[in-house]
Formats: structure tokens, C-alpha cells, sequence
């Protein structure tokens, strides 16, 4: 099929080597599993279990709060030993709601999980169901609830299905590998969306630098005439949605807008696998492939993980740690997010824990800009991030939002080409993130002004009709004083006057 050619992108050094030749192998139950109740995007679930339950594998733990939720399951067989917060995997480190499970080591599924021989026969709205149930969220990194998109059929005239296979961020191979490995069910579980979606045509995108993953889904997909397999360049950030849908479609999505917009739907390959999985034998995701893998790791490898592991767990079974790592990540080396300890546990958007070296890392202490252009010249959004920064420096948001701040993904291919080593990217998400602050403290100040007024008219009406009732009171009594009949309301004078001859 024919691409189109995005503008800027980097070329990182890719560093799968270390991983992508390690097949997929489970891991040994910790002692303890600290499963969160924020995992996606949207509101926290809510506990739907007690300290002291026994749970078996895939019971519900709680349940999804509200359309853009989901719910939690339990990863395993045992006991709940705690109800409250613990550490989240986030640079923050702030304690979120969390539920805390003690393995019993017999690791036995539920027996209420119920799948289908046939999901093709199951209505759209069924399999939406179905997918929000089994708490499946977006596993690229998003984290958006998948039921949300396969309901996008509701709103937009939609065409193409896409799967996002690039896994452009150096490092991770968990994608990878399990294309090579689970083809079949993969693609059942593409499928399966495809029907949801009211879709017709099924793009399975891949960057070159995986054949040996093109040519399993190629051999998966065999007579399936609506399926194509396109071999992507391998350039970063391909991934993007929004690049990814342009590379093979030639069309742009609307600023800030969805890709539902143009008529085409993206998820993520373990997204399909979990899909896959909770249609056809009824599981919910309770446990993901994560890459392990930086030159401080002993036995780098791709590892089948029950949510709410402990990273330190998963090193451990990489072998442990060569040297204290410069830099512990969480996600790729590009968009990842520190780690604040070992302590978290892994979560359902939890696709790498890279423990890099000072090497890997190189860091260098940043200097003055020489506005050499290297930063509009990778930026992949067509931005001027140095002018972006250097708004953002002086305080000045609003000018940097109007030069396009909010349209920046947060790649890092400007950080990444910058010879002055400025954290360009750093600047930018900041930015945002002030400006979303602010955003929501204007909401705040515009819904309490709303909730006060309407207060004030609440007490208005009170009063109003308070003074209305004692002018009432007083006429009657004058009437009464000089002999008249006092004024009736309306149910009266029509009862009287059908009593009268």
C-alpha cells in the first residue's frame, strides 16, 4: 500500500536487541500484589470487595465509577489484606486508592467467567459491553477505556480500523512479541473490534525493523481480503495516532480532534489480545506483557505480568540489577516516566521498566540556545518548540498557546536533536500542565459563581413567596375584620361555584 511521508521524527538508537529475542515467560507470583483502582483514564473505581474476602482470579475487586472508567479485577487467587493507598506508578509518588491482595499460590480462575464459541454473533453494543466489563483499556500507554472507541460508531461515519503494531520508542519489545508469539489470537481479538466498529477495512500497521512480527501477522491474516499488513518506516515518533493515521492514509486529523473524525478508529495490539481474551473465554485483564529491559538489568526479557506487581518483583526475575541504575523508567526512554521507587506496582499502561545506565542516559548539563533550528526540524507537529520554551520562560502561556502549546504529543524529538541539551520537552509538558491548571481553576470560579447565583435566586423565590404569603394572610384577616368573605384560591372557587344553583 502506498505511505505518506510524515515530517520530522527522530532516529534513536533503537536498543530492542536486548529484549527482542527473549520470548514471553510468566513470572512467579509475589507476596503480595497492590492492585490500584486508577489505572485508566477517568474516574478511580470503586472497592466492591472487604478486608478478609477470598477472591478467586478475575473476580471483580471494584467497580468502574461513571462512562469513562474502569472497572478492577483480581489478578489472582487469594485474600484481601488491605483496602487504602499505597505509592502510585507515577513521578509523583502520591498514594492512591489501592487494593491489596495476598496471593494464595493456586492462582484459580473464577468460575462465573463465561465466553463465547462466536463473538460475530454478538450485537455491537453486546461487545462494547463485554470489553468495558472486562476493565480493557487502551495498553499503548493511553489507558483510555477501549469501550468508549468501539461506541464510536454511535457519533462518526467510520471505515478503517487501525492497529497500532509501530512500538517506534526505543527499548520496548513487548508488542513485538507478542505478535510473534499470539498472532492468532491477536488478530481474533482485531477482528472482533472490526465487527464492533461496523468497519469494513483492517489496517495492521508494523515498523520494518520487526519482520520476523509482519510475517507471523501476515501468515495470520491469510485469505482475509479486508486485512492489511503495511511494514512501516522506522522513524519516531510513528506511534503518534495522529502520524500514524496520516502514514497510511495521506489524511490529517482536525486539531485536537479524534481520528474518529476522518473515519478511523486506532488501538494497540494487547489491546486485541485482551479483547480477544474476554470474548472468547470470558477473562478480564488482569495481568500484560512488560518489557524489562536497560544495560543495568542482568537478564533483560519480555515478561507476562499480573497487575499490581511490585517493580522490584520484576527485576528480580530479570536476574537483578547489574549497577544502580542512573535513571529507572517506566515506559520508553522518549515518553516514559520516572520511577519514584520499586515499590509500584505495574499497572494496566505499563508497557517497560528500563533501569538505564549513566551512559544510556548521558546526561549533559543544558546550555544557551544558538537557534540552530534542530527543534523545528524534528518537531513532528510542524511547531517551534524554542520559541515555545522560551514563551513559556518569560510567563508568557497564553503567547506560547497560541503558537500551538497544545497541540505539541510530547514526543521529545526536539529534546532529542537539541545540541544545547535544553529539556525542550520538560518546558512544554509544564506549560501544558500549568495552563490545564488553570483551565480548571477558571471552571471552578465560573461553576461557583454559577452554583451562587443560583443560591441567591433560590433565596429570592423564598423570600418572595414568604412576602406574598403574609400579604395573603393580611388581606384575609381585613376581609374577616369587616365582615367580608375572605379570597379563596382557585380549587375552592371552582368547587364553589359548581355547589352553586
Amino acid at each position: 500500500m502506498k505511505l505518506f511521508k510524515i515530517r520530522g521524527g527522530v532516529h534513536p538508537e533503537d536498543r530492542k536487541g536486548l529484549s527482542s529475542d527473549r520470548p514471553i515467560e510468566p513470572i512467579a507470583l509475589p507476596h503480595l500484589l497492590h492492585v490500584p483502582l486508577l489505572q485508566h483514564v477517568g474516574a478511580a473505581a470503586n472497592p466492591a470487595v472487604h478486608r478478609g474476602q477470598t477472591v478467586r482470579k478475575g473476580d471483580l475487586l471494584a467497580e468502574r465509577q461513571g462512562l469513562i472508567s474502569a472497572p478492577v479485577h483480581a489478578p489472582t487467587s487469594g485474600r484481601v489484606v488491605g483496602i487504602g493507598r499505597y505509592p502510585a506508578n507515577h513521578p509523583s509518588g502520591l498514594s492512591v486508592p489501592t487494593i491489596t491482595l495476598q496471593p494464595d499460590g493456586e492462582d484459580r480462575w473464577s468460575d462465573a467467567l463465561v465466553g463465547t464459541d462466536d463473538p460475530f454473533a454478538l450485537p455491537p453494543e453486546e461487545i462494547a459491553a463485554r470489553v468495558a466489563a472486562a476493565g480493557i483499556v487502551g495498553m499503548g500507554g493511553a489507558t483510555f477505556p477501549a469501550a468508549v472507541k468501539l461506541n464510536l460508531r454511535q457519533r462518526y461515519r467510520l471505515h478503517t480500523l487501525v492497529i497500532n503494531g509501530s512500538e517506534c520508542e526505543p527499548y520496548l519489545t513487548c508488542d513485538d512479541r507478542l505478535m510473534r508469539e499470539q498472532s492468532a489470537q491477536v488478530l481474533d481479538g482485531v477482528r472482533i473490534m472490526a465487527h464492533a466498529l461496523g468497519v469494513g477495512h483492517i489496517i495492521v500497521a508494523i515498523e520494518s525493523n520487526k519482520p520476523e512480527a509482519l510475517a507471523a501477522m501476515r501468515t495470520a491474516a491469510t485469505g482475509r481480503a479486508e486485512i492489511e499488513i503495511a511494514a512501516l518506516p522506522t522513524r519516531y515518533p510513528m506511534g503518534s495516532e495522529r502520524h500514524l493515521v496520516f502514514t497510511l492514509t495521506g489524511r490529517e486529523s482536525p486539531a485536537r480532534g479524534l481520528t474518529a473524525d476522518i473515519g478511523v478508529v486506532v488501538h494497540n495490539p494487547a489491546t486485541a489480545f485482551a479483547v480477544h481474551e474476554a470474548l472468547r473465554h470470558g477473562r478480564p485483564l488482569v495481568e500484560r506483557v512488560v518489557t524489562v529491559t536497560g544495560a543495568a538489568i542482568a537478564r533483560p526479557a519480555n515478561l507476562r505480568v499480573p497487575l499490581g506487581t511490585p517493580v522490584a518483583h520484576l527485576i528480580e526475575q530479570g536476574g537483578g540489577l547489574r549497577e544502580a541504575p542512573a535513571r529507572l523508567i517506566s515506559g520508553g526512554p522518549m515518553m516514559g516516566q520516572p520511577l519514584p521507587s520499586t515499590r509500584v506496582p505495574i499497572v494496566k499502561g505499563s508497557n517497560g521498566v528500563l533501569a538505564l545506565t549513566a551512559q544510556e542516559v548521558n546526561r549533559r548539563e543544558p546550555m544557551p540556545c544558538i537557534r540552530c533550528g534542530s527543534c523545528v526540524a524534528a518537531c513532528p507537529c510542524g511547531l517551534v518548540p524554542l520559541e515555545l520554551v522560551a514563551r513559556t520562560r518569560a510567563a508568557d502561556l497564553e503567547g506560547a498557546v497560541r503558537l500551538g502549546l497544545m497541540d505539541c504529543i510530547g514526543c521529545g524529538s526536539c529534546a532529542y536533536t537539541c545540541p544545547a541539551h535544553i529539556p525542550l520537552v520538560q518546558y512544554i509538558n509544564y506549560a501544558k500542565g500549568e495552563m490545564a491548571a488553570r483551565g480548571r481553576a477558571r471552571h471552578k470560579q465560573i461553576e461557583t459563581k454559577r452554583l451562587a447565583e443560583l443560591r441567591s435566586a433560590r433565596l429570592e423565590a423564598a423570600k418572595r413567596a414568604k412576602r406574598e404569603a403574609m400579604a395573603r394572610r393580611k388581606r384575609q384577616q381585613q376581609a374577616k375584620a369587616e365582615g367580608e368573605t375572605p379570597p379563596l384560591g382557585n380549587a375552592e372557587v371552582g368547587t364553589n361555584a359548581e355547589a352553586r344553583p
